[in-house]
């Protein structure tokens, strides 16, 4: 995958414990690998973070990785409202669930990629118009 990120970003993550930022790229290829025309939005608030969305719209996001110090999750935006019938969703906020990522195993499975592709779809059919881009890193970090 050719997709670059901010040397912003980068320079974020390479802060990070080694072995967390290479489980954050092997996720991050396999959400593309899926989804190819995926965008992808950068920030840096409490967790460094890429959201991946349909559009160039935090709204029309379908998934995230946000590292924090010492670990990483598979967030999903719209999660409350996605059908997950191995309860792999874990949270209590209103809407965003998550799966928290300790080795390749919890999100290389048949079962992860099932709900990523559901959030893909649910994202598509509740997004209020069609996007201008796609395959896009767009960096909102300053």
């Amino acid at each position: 995958m050719n997709r670059n990120l901010d040397p912003k970003f980068v320079t974020l993550l390479e802060h990070k414990e080694p072995n967390l930022v290479r489980m954050f790229y092997d996720l991050r290829d396999y959400i593309i690998e899926m989804y190819p025309d995926c965008n992808e939005l950068l920030y840096h608030t409490h967790a460094l973070t890429t959201v991946f969305s349909i559009s160039e719209k935090l709204s029309d996001a379908f998934c995230m990785i946000p590292i924090y110090t010492n670990h990483l999750n598979l967030g999903f935006n719209k999660g409350t409202l996605l059908e997950d019938e191995h309860n792999l969703l874990l949270g209590t906020g209103t809407l965003i669930r998550h799966i928290p990522i300790k080795t390749e195993n919890d999100y290389r499975n048949n079962s992860v990629e099932k709900l990523i592709r559901n959030a893909v779809d649910f994202a598509k059919n509740d997004m209020d118009k069609p996007t201008k881009s796609t395959g896009q890193v767009i960096s909102k970090i300053k």
